[in-house]
């Protein structure tokens, strides 16, 4: 008689083929900018990576708290953002999961889903000095390479292996743009036109 083998469940697939090497370029996009894009395509060229996907938070676990809008319409003002580049993609699992977005939830997740991926967290220079108040950061640096991006007034330092890439430094920032639309100022040519007139649509940030 032959025996039946016991049932496994697996929680990780180590995979043993090529990996894609897939950056990851977390954020609020509230609302996303031209430097989101900016800093996305030089990392992917520099690195030579496969793709970068843009990951939208749902509760960012930052001291300092920031209100954002609702998911769904970051997500698509991020769409519209990206459209037109094949290179770039939207990995919607935190909005998906829900309560606070840390990191190390998020990898743990992504790496068990698509074991096929490496994957290339991008973080602006400012938020390196947060690295050491990071949920599980020593856990985390072991499933994920952090790629840091220079920020004007910020050193290129951390006790924390990075590799760190130039991009040029635009004073582009979100907090900008929605002081802009709340002054009735221009925001032309710091977001995508799709982007613009989805805000005028939709009379966010007034």
């Amino acid at each position: 008689m032959t025996k039946i083998p016991a049932t496994q469940v697996l929680t990780k697939v180590d995979y043993l083929g090529k990996k894609r090497r897939i950056g990851l370029l977390g954020g609020t996009f509230n609302p996303p900018h031209l430097g989101h894009s900016i800093i996305a395509d030089q990392v992917l060229s520099q690195l030579g990576l496969d793709e970068v996907l843009f990951m939208p938070d749902n509760l960012p676990p930052h001291i300092d708290s920031k209100e954002t809008i609702a998911a769904e319409k970051r997500l698509k003002m991020v769409e519209l953002s990206i459209a037109d580049n094949p290179n770039f993609g939207i990995e919607d699992i935190e909005l998906k999961r829900g309560g606070i977005s840390y990191t190390y939830d998020t990898i743990k997740q992504l790496t068990i889903m698509h074991p096929e991926n490496e994957y290339y967290f991008i973080i602006g220079g400012d938020m390196v000095d947060y690295l050491p108040k990071w949920n599980r950061i020593d856990d985390l640096i072991k499933m994920v390479k952090f790629i840091g991006v220079q920020r004007k007034g910020f050193e290129q330092k951390s006790k924390y292996p990075l590799m760190w890439v130039d991009v040029p430094m635009i004073g582009v920032s979100s907090s900008l743009i929605r002081e802009k639309i709340s002054q009735r100022c221009s925001i032309r040519y710091l977001v995508k036109k799709e982007v613009a007139d989805y805000i005028e649509k939709e009379g966010l940030y007034k």
